[in-house]
């Protein structure tokens, strides 16, 4: 199987994709792995992606499109792959079609997460762990029972991430909507777009997920169907 997942940041595609990695024994590729891992062998268009990050600009599509091209031509991608985080543009989905068409190969679904944007807002600003042992809280959710105080260790020092304040988390969502939401219909137009409910509980998400796989003509049914 070679999917794609789709879905604002915090949606869940990386759960998901783990998820689904160690169910199907498919690899997950995520851009910013590959990134570091072609940098870091010093491939030649490692080293062309490096020096580019070194000057402050991003990586072109193009970059991107041969350090896929790589990666999917290893072995281990041979029995399939789920692609988290790229395509993010109309420009690199058209890129990655072509590059699977000259190998022979195309998607055989796209899973959208689809969220509550509000909703979403909420549940990743509000999220804070402890310094000491990196227990999770949020302010709405789950504080600590004694307030101030860890469950877990004790710790009285709690951390927020950087990019998980109100207004990044925003900004973020709509450079989705600007970038990344007009891929949708790229791939409905193709009929393998799949919308799933991302606002779900994370087994409920897992469990419409593989509702569409099991469609597929592709689908490995028999893992499927044995594993819990």
């Amino acid at each position: 199987m070679k999917l794609v997942l789709l879905g604002p940041p915090g949606a869940g595609k990386g759960t998901q994709a783990r998820r689904l990695q160690e169910r199907f024994g498919i690899v997950q590729i995520s851009t910013g792995d590959m990134l570091r891992a072609e940098v870091a062998a010093g491939s030649e268009v490692g080293l062309q992606a490096k020096a580019v990050m070194e000057s402050g600009r991003l990586v072109s599509d193009d970059i991107l499109i041969r350090m896929l091209g790589n990666r999917i031509d290893r072995p281990d991608c041979e029995p399939g792959f789920i692609l988290d985080g790229f395509p993010r543009t109309v420009p690199q989905a058209v890129a990655l079609d072509a590059l699977l068409a000259g190998r022979g190969l195309k998607l055989d679904a796209v899973i959208e997460l689809k969220v509550d944007t509000p909703a979403l807002v909420e549940r990743i600003a509000g999220r804070f762990t402890c310094a000491r042992c990196g227990a999770g809280y949020h302010d709405s959710f789950k504080q600590p029972k004694v307030s101030g105080v860890c469950d877990v260790c004790g710790g009285i020092e709690f951390i927020r991430r950087a990019d998980d304040k109100r207004e990044t988390v925003q900004a973020r969502m709509d450079a989705y909507e600007r970038q990344t939401a007009p891929i949708l219909p790229h791939y409905a137009g193709q009929g393998i777009l799949h919308p799933v409910d991302g606002m779900a509980d994370i087994d409920e998400v897992t469990a419409q997920i593989l509702a569409v796989l099991e469609r597929l003509p592709t689908a490995p049914a028999e893992k499927l169907l044995t594993k819990n």
